[in-house]
């Protein structure tokens, strides 16, 4: 009798506990769907599905990871600081109650998209893109307007149909890298910062030059479509008519006022 007695004891303990966890998840599932959480442009936490370990952002952090060619590196700002640097400082303005924090910078002069592909093959760049929550980008500059330095010093311009050509093989190129970042740190933020014409002062340049950027910035548009959180930042249209204003004396990289207002496009991007 006794026996029996603990049997049914013990049945009706693990009866109520299976009946108070049910209550527990049926009250939170209620909750969840009266109180759906918002989607917010980035994340403070890690991702769960970050491929490798990752010395991630400590949380209530944000750090930004700024990779690809001289416009990412800074190039042209008398200050040094770039737009990676400028936009951290207005991302900190925006949201002074979380720490934003730039994690490093990984621009290249000269970079084009096979060597950024390359790149993203290294352990050390891989380990730090992990640690993002938000990863600015900027390629393709060099892809389009290879000679630049040529061009400024009376060389030889390119054709329509040579500027068409480096566009379909470097946006090719363009898509993988964006799935290679995509794949590295899929919990980040990545905002690539499109095109824009430094030579469009230049009467053979004009056309050519705008006609191209406006494709590239199109196929670069696309390329992000696939990914959610992947969004391009236009800066066309704060350089057409404003050259003078804000690119550097070589007249193809931003000046500090051009970083500045990049930057400032990047932040309310981000809010």
């Amino acid at each position: 009798m006794r026996s029996s007695s603990r049997l049914w004891a013990a049945v009706g303990l693990v009866s109520g506990i299976v009946t108070l966890l049910l209550l527990c998840g049926f009250i939170y599932a209620v909750n969840d769907i009266a109180n759906p959480a918002s989607a917010p442009h980035f994340s403070s936490e890690p991702a769960k599905s970050s491929p490798g370990p990752s010395a991630s952002a400590p949380p209530g952090q944000i750090g930004v990871v700024v990779i690809g060619d001289s416009l990412a590196k800074g190039t042209g700002d008398d200050e040094g600081k770039g737009f990676g640097q400028r936009a951290v400082e207005r991302l900190q303005t925006q949201d002074p109650g979380r720490e934003v924090k730039l994690l490093g910078n990984l621009g290249i002069n000269g970079l084009l998209t096979t060597g950024l592909t390359d790149e993203l093959k290294e352990n050390g760049v891989q380990h730090m893109l992990k640690e993002a929550n938000v990863i600015l980008l900027s390629i393709g500059g060099n892809d389009l307007f290879q000679g630049a330095e040529a061009m400024e010093n009376g060389g030889e311009l390119p054709t329509a149909a040579e500027l068409n050509t480096s566009i379909d093989k470097a946006s090719v190129r363009f898509k993988s890298i964006v799935q290679q970042l995509n794949k590295i740190s899929p919990g980040a933020t990545l905002v690539y910062i499109g095109l824009y014409n430094p030579f469009s002062d230049l009467e053979e340049m004009r056309t050519i030059g705008n006609n191209g950027v406006t494709r590239w910035n199109t196929a670069a548009q696309a390329a992000l479509n696939s990914y959610d959180g992947a969004l391009l930042v236009p800066t066309y249209d704060l350089f057409a008519g404003n050259l003078a204003a804000y690119l550097s004396g070589d007249h193809f990289h931003p000046n500090s006022a051009g970083y500045e207002q990049i930057a400032e496009r990047i932040a309310q991007s981000l809010k």
